[in-house]
């Protein structure tokens, strides 16, 4: 068996459109491939909040000191999220507003080595070889109701409470943020998107996109998909293929 290498490079490209409806975009994504970090936050709230929590939570990760040792750099990137979270707390009860809160989902490599973080429903994907497999598994009501074999995914896409997340930046007082550690090869390609993209796509159209090389076209090609489904929410998506 081939060794594995110790260096990958990383080509990304990402890419967000306030959809057909909204007014306002309250998505917000960090591409820093220097830092061998990626993101996407998707805000809630209304009134300007959820846009908030998002820039805020892009923000604190763009800051965070790189480190060479991937789970230093993860055990900070954990910290930032921790710290925005009491951060946003504190802001919802200074506006006097019921709740501010924000989705986030990211993506950290060094080497070969890589780790998704996330709390709510943003997604990181992964295509490789071909088959498509989601790696991040969304805290919502309805994905609850899927795993206890209550509604199948079909069903969940167009249920009346999908969009309840059961974890996510500034909804609770203690954050608990789910994390998964990664082995990358040359020639996988890695998505992390907001739930307006994948409420619209299928699995499979999503597949057929990442097939592509060039990774500017393929989140522009996201996008546009999610689009000509009328787009309800916001779209944000981040590609990062491994060579």
């Amino acid at each position: 068996m081939p060794a594995r290498p110790e260096t990958l490079q990383y080509r990304s490209a990402s890419y967000s459109h306030v959809g057909m409806v909204r007014q306002i975009n309250e998505d917000a994504f960090l591409e820093l491939p220097e830092n061998g970090l990626w993101a996407v936050a998707d805000g809630m709230g209304g009134h300007a909040a959820g846009d908030y929590v998002a820039s805020l939570i892009v923000d604190s990760l763009r800051r965070t000191q790189p480190a060479d040792v991937l789970s230093i750099y993860t055990c900070a990137l954990r910290t930032a999220l921790t710290e925005v979270n009491a951060a946003v707390r504190a802001e919802t009860l200074r506006r006097g507003l019921s709740m501010m809160g924000s989705t986030v989902v990211a993506f950290a490599v060094r080497g070969d080595q890589g780790v998704c973080l996330w709390a709510g429903d943003s997604r990181l994907y992964r295509l490789r070889d071909g088959e498509l497999i989601g790696i991040s598994r969304d805290h919502s009501y309805v994905q609850d109701l899927q795993d206890s074999g209550l509604l199948s995914e079909a069903e969940a896409r167009v249920h009346p409470r999908a969009n309840i997340v059961t974890r996510a930046i500034g909804v609770d007082d203690a954050l608990d943020v789910a994390m998964l550690n990664l082995d990358i090869l040359p020639g996988d390609t890695w998505l992390l998107c907001s739930d307006g993209l994948n409420k619209t796509a299928e699995d499979h159209e999503i597949r057929d996109v990442l097939g592509h090389a060039d990774p500017y076209q393929v989140v522009r090609s996201l996008v546009h998909l999610g689009l000509t489904r009328g787009a309800p929410d916001n779209i944000t998506a981040i590609v990062v293929k491994a060579a």
